[in-house]
């Protein structure tokens, strides 16, 4: 996987020449937004004032494209680079470009034996699969706002067939310990994947993390990997917290989440990511 990455595209300009530039990974719900989607004004202004400063800020989320462009517009990221679908796509913006932006990495596996693996393990499975195109082709009326456009309806066997990006697996039959018992149970091999807060499950290809896409990019761009910083809350973000120099949990985040990084700030409810963010400018 090899990425060219012109660096007067990322945000630096003769003002910010002789400061320090931090490469800012920033989750999006439960870090950015709430779990019901809402951005604060604080939130939004920080980041905004990381952004002017002239940093690399960076969206890593498991949301998928048309579900991260609208957080890059709230925040005023119109130059620099995104990271979605949990590392399985990353995309360049330019506001010079037809739509804003255009797709410099795709990473697709072949979902067929994680889907049969999970089929009669998971009650009341539903499933979705992020094809190559950037489409999402889904069961049983199965939809997310997380998808960014409408899933197409398919049978199970039409998933089998797909290159996949990203494969998410929901069940709202079974309790977060039951979903977590079935995943563990399946055995899955070959892929990455991260169970979410709720009975969630999201699956890329094997060796693709958002700390994967970020490492292609900070080698590309040439940042010191201690002027790295990431803020996440959830399962698929261990690993950026990990891969940061300095890595930020939120003050909501599961104990395992926490351990993986550097420290925590207060919750997406107190605005835990602005304090981060103001440390920065």
């Amino acid at each position: 996987m090899t990425m060219t990455v012109n660096t007067a595209i990322a945000g630096i300009d003769d003002r910010s020449a002789n400061k320090t530039k931090y490469l800012v990974a920033l989750d999006v719900d439960g870090t950015l937004v709430d779990h019901d989607g809402k951005m604060t004004d604080g939130v939004r202004d920080a980041a905004r004032a990381v952004v002017d400063a002239g940093h690399h800020v960076i969206i890593a989320t498991g949301r998928s494209l048309g579900a991260l462009l609208p957080i890059v517009e709230m925040i005023g990221l119109r130059t620099g680079y995104g990271v979605c679908s949990n590392g399985g796509v990353t995309i360049r913006l330019d506001p010079d470009l037809a739509d804003g932006y255009e797709v410099i990495d795709r990473i697709t596996f072949d979902p067929a034996p994680a889907l049969n693996a999970l089929r009669d393990r998971v009650p009341g499975a539903r499933f979705a699969v992020e094809d190559a195109e950037g489409n999402f082709l889904a069961t049983s009326r199965f939809q997310d706002d997380s998808f960014g456009i409408e899933a197409r309806g398919v049978d199970f066997h039409h998933l089998l067939d797909a290159k996949a990006v990203r494969v998410v697996v929901n069940s709202a039959e079974a309790s977060t310990q039951q979903f977590a018992d079935a995943i563990a149970a399946a055995g899955l091999s070959g892929v990455t994947y991260a169970i979410g807060w709720s009975a969630w499950l999201d699956i890329a290809a094997a060796g693709v993390t958002k700390a994967s896409a970020l490492e292609v990019l900070r080698a590309s761009l040439e940042v010191n990997s201690a002027l790295t910083v990431a803020v996440g809350d959830g399962s698929n973000d261990i690993e950026m917290l990990r891969w940061a120099g300095r890595g930020v949990a939120m003050g909501q985040a599961e104990a395992e989440v926490k351990e993986a990084a550097n420290e925590v700030t207060a919750s997406v409810y107190d605005d835990g990511a602005v304090a981060i963010l103001r440390s920065l400018v």
